[in-house]
């Protein structure tokens, strides 16, 4: 940055008070409300100086406050050290969230400034809501951080292109035509999309705009009775690219005509949107005659559910990135024990390399996390040149990565034992595995959720009294998003949808343990939800496990596992081996067979 914060905030301050602002509300959100975000569009980052992906700032003339939550914590306290932000620890007891903090500090008359392509419209309301009992008003035409940001970057540029129909599986004119029936079925005469995962899932398109997520900035307008426009940088594509589109009924236009279009709808007209996956400014332009039908978006669903060809591909993307792990761990503890120096870094450079040598392999699927010792207890943690730690030949390293590749999305989390561990370290490693396997065992009844199973993974836990402070389990794309909805395996919130698991939905199972300045546990698979059986009760389901890699065993303790557990573990790694051995050979493959060992 080459501003202290400190400038930053006074400058967003004089700007405040030229234009009659109260209070800005910055969120973490561009126009797609996207959770990992172009550099263009990370105001709350470059205002902050804090960098983790989830947090809330708020700035009035004499308080600058960041709301994040329990994954970055620590990572914030060091971050915001000195800027003159206070942070708010987000579902922490006696903390008040942003709008209700922002309900005591507004007044009669002020004026809350929030950026209208960062905010949604179910978000716009909400505040209106809350800010409507002091009196206080929103603007959403005044985007002050964009008006101080002097080297803000430039939209990203990068070139789009068509997932390949081998990977694809279901060709685009099939996925419209299912749309426009579940349209039809709303009565909308149009659809419109701003959920860039969405986007690219119905027009078997992919790119690089956005860090680790393979999807391009784009809106789409959809036609129950006609063509489709993809709003989207024409420099982006090809010409051969333009004219398959034209094929399948989708025409190009401009990224920033978008407004124009949706301005152009008539009184007869019935536009379904997903109001809280479209922003403030692009529903504005929505004329006052045309009727809205504010539902979720079809696609969301649809994709969630992966078929029996894009189930095939991930179990075959699973066997590549299991291969390219044990090369990567087996390399790491070979070197270690010969003695040489290497850092957390390293562990990124060696997990690179070997997953970039399998085939379809397209980039990481998000940055990788090697936390080593107190670092592992930073959920989110993220070695840099400038910080991070060595690694020494005992104690925990936690590893969290993940591939992009043309046939899945991978996502899996490690435990390493570098060397001697501790009795603590060995219980909290094998209660958090007590919680994976009883989720990764679960039958439950068709129409549960993920909220209603969450604490299968946690009693372990609880009954040591101890949790962790996220969620256990979040969708994964395919071949696309890292984290996708609808559904999700976590702690029932007030008000929270709960989404039916469903069979081919992928979730993770991640559940975890960290204690700050010691160490951090996480162990992660994921899991596809199938049919298990049909009782007299009705018809119940279960997880089958995709992700092949060995646990590593030395940081646990088996005496703590019961039968049942040993018996899951052994059977697990049985899998991984079988379908592991035929790909590896020499010292890769013994390393293999020593860490899948029954537990005996």
């Amino acid at each position: 940055m080459t501003q202290p914060v400190p400038t930053r905030l006074a400058a967003l301050r004089a700007a405040m008070q030229q234009h009659g602002v109260a209070a800005v509300l910055v969120p973490s959100a561009d126009p797609h409300l996207s959770e990992y975000l172009p550099a263009h569009w990370q105001a709350r980052t470059w205002l902050s100086g804090f960098d983790g992906s989830a947090g809330t700032l708020v700035v009035t003339a004499s308080e600058a406050r960041l709301w994040t939550d329990s994954r970055y914590f620590s990572q914030a306290e060091q971050q915001l050290a000195g800027s003159g932000i206070a942070l708010m620890k987000e579902r922490v007891a006696g903390v008040p969230d942003h709008l209700s903090w922002l309900q005591q500090q507004l007044q009669r008359g002020d004026v809350l400034a929030v950026a209208g392509d960062s905010v949604s419209v179910n978000a716009q309301r909400q505040i209106e809501r809350m800010l409507a009992r002091t009196g206080a008003a929103v603007r959403i035409d005044l985007d002050l951080p964009g008006a101080i940001w002097p080297d803000r970057p430039a939209l990203p540029q990068a070139p789009v292109f068509a997932h390949d129909p081998v990977y694809a599986c279901v060709p685009r004119a099939e996925k419209l035509a299912r749309l426009r029936e579940a349209m039809r079925a709303q009565g909308a005469s149009h659809h419109l999309l701003s959920s860039l995962d969405d986007i690219a899932w119905l027009t078997n398109l992919r790119g690089s705009d956005v860090e680790c997520n393979p999807v391009f900035l784009a809106h789409l307008l959809v036609e129950a009775a006609g063509r489709a426009v993809l709003f989207v940088d024409r420099g982006k594509l090809d010409d051969a690219l333009v004219a398959e589109l034209a094929a399948d009924g989708i025409d190009i236009a401009p990224y920033e005509t978008l407004t124009g279009a949706l301005g152009a709808l008539t009184a007869g007209d019935k536009l379904l949107l997903d109001s809280g996956r479209v922003v403030s400014a692009v529903a504005a332009a929505i004329p006052a005659h045309t009727a809205r039908i504010e539902a979720a978006n079809p696609s969301t669903a649809f994709k969630a559910i992966k078929t029996a060809a894009e189930l095939d591909h991930i179990r075959e993307v699973m066997r590549r990135d299991g291969v390219a792990l044990v090369r990567a761990f087996r390399e790491l503890e070979d070197r270690l024990g010969a003695g040489e120096s290497l850092t957390e870094l390293d562990v990124d450079t060696l997990l690179h390399r070997q997953r970039s040598a399998q085939p379809g392999w397209v980039g990481e699927s998000f940055a990788t996390i090697a936390g080593y010792l107190a670092n592992g207890a930073l959920p989110h943690y993220r070695a840099t040149p400038e910080a991070h730690s060595k690694l020494q030949a005992k104690g925990l390293l936690l590893v969290d990565s993940g591939g992009q590749y043309l046939g899945g999305t991978t996502d899996i989390t490690r435990v390493l034992a570098l060397g001697e561990t501790t009795p603590e370290q060995r219980r909290d490693a094998t209660l958090v595995m007590k919680g994976m396997i009883a989720l990764s065992r679960a039958r439950f009844p068709k129409g549960a959720s993920g909220p209603q199973l969450d604490a299968l993974a946690r009693a372990p836990l609880w009954a040591c009294g101890m949790d962790y402070g996220h969620g256990t389990g979040h969708g994964v794309g395919y071949f696309l998003n890292v984290h996708e909805g609808p559904h999700g395996i976590r702690p029932p919130s007030p008000g929270g949808a709960l989404v039916p698991l469903e069979p081919g939905m992928i979730s993770s199972i991640e559940p975890g343990l960290y204690k700050p300045g010691r160490h951090g546990i996480r162990h992660e698979n994921l899991a596809v939800v199938i049919e298990a059986e049909q009782t007299e009760f009705g018809e119940f389901l279960a997880f089958e496990t995709l992700t092949l890699c060995p646990f590593d065993r030395r940081a646990l303790e088996p005496a703590l596992l019961n039968p049942d557990e040993r018996a899951w573990l052994d059977d697990y790694h049985a899998t991984v081996r079988a379908a592991l051995e035929p790909l590896l050979d020499g010292a890769d493959l013994a390393w293999l067979q020593r860490h899948c060992v029954p537990l005996g």
